[in-house]
């Protein structure tokens, strides 16, 4: 299937590494001109070089630490003077640490909102008026399962994705008109460093990830490839009637019939 995404040009966030850095893959694989960005410079250019290798294909990296709104804006201005424009972007970032509701205070919450909901509205409000003037465009969120079914201590992470959700589908109305879609992607377990970090200590890891993966009925934890596929088929004309839904990757993980 031919997506026709070549030459689009797209922005991907937190691709340094892990689903970032395979969704930059998977879209410069289909031709698309990818930038990505991330905080560490030399991280995020060994991955450009590394895609570039793989693919055949120019990656731009530039440096952006999306919890601050001027180096946010400074991306989306040095991206879209690289190729006068941008017809996608994938809102992506880190998350925020895992505990009980009780021990985050103030700064901890505020640090939340900054990465993983304010960047999200700032990004698309920088690109949109781009993807306006090209007459369509994708913006596509990473965001988690917990959206969906309740994770033990990350009241942070789920608070912050379910106000993507909800931006996102008042996003898709507005933006509906210019044919840009928004949508997300709930990942399940996917095996990223994160999830390597969060393994018992007590154990090998093999064994762990065996445990883990006990309640998926695909019996495996999820590959970031194969979550790197969905968003690139959103990303491409083909899905240019899905808009407003959240699409778990989770390997049917998740109970909740809705």
């Amino acid at each position: 299937m031919d997506l026709k995404l070549n030459n689009k040009v797209a922005l991907v966030l937190a691709a340094s590494k892990g689903l970032g850095k395979a969704i930059a893959t998977a879209l410069a694989a289909e031709g698309a001109k990818v930038i990505i960005g991330s905080r560490d410079e030399k991280e995020l250019n060994q991955t450009a070089a590394e895609i570039k290798a793989l693919t055949g294909n120019e990656v731009i990296a530039i440096p952006v630490d999306v919890s601050k709104g001027n180096e946010i804006a400074e991306f989306v201005k040095k991206a879209a003077a690289a190729y006068g424009r941008i017809d996608i972007l994938v809102n992506n970032a880190g998350g925020p640490p895992f505990d009980k509701f009780e021990n985050f205070d103030d700064e901890q919450w505020q640090k939340a909102f900054d990465l993983n909901l304010l960047s999200v509205a700032r990004l698309s409000k920088l690109v949109l008026p781009y993807m306006q003037q090209s007459g369509s465009g994708r913006i596509i969120n990473i965001i988690s399962g917990s959206v969906k079914a309740v994770l033990g201590n990350s009241v942070l992470s789920t608070s912050m994705r379910m106000g993507v959700v909800g931006m996102a589908k008042l996003m898709a109305d507005e933006f509906g008109p210019y044919n840009i879609t928004v949508n997300n992607v709930a990942p399940g377990l996917i095996l990223t460093d994160r999830i390597k970090h969060t393994l018992p200590k007590d154990i090998d890891s093999e064994t762990a990830i065996k445990d883990k993966a006990k309640s998926i009925p695909l019996g495996r934890i999820g590959k970031p490839e194969e979550l790197a596929a969905l968003v690139t088929f959103l990303a491409s004309e083909q899905a240019a009637y899905i808009s407003g839904t959240t699409i778990q990757v989770d390997g049917g993980a998740n109970r909740s019939i809705f």
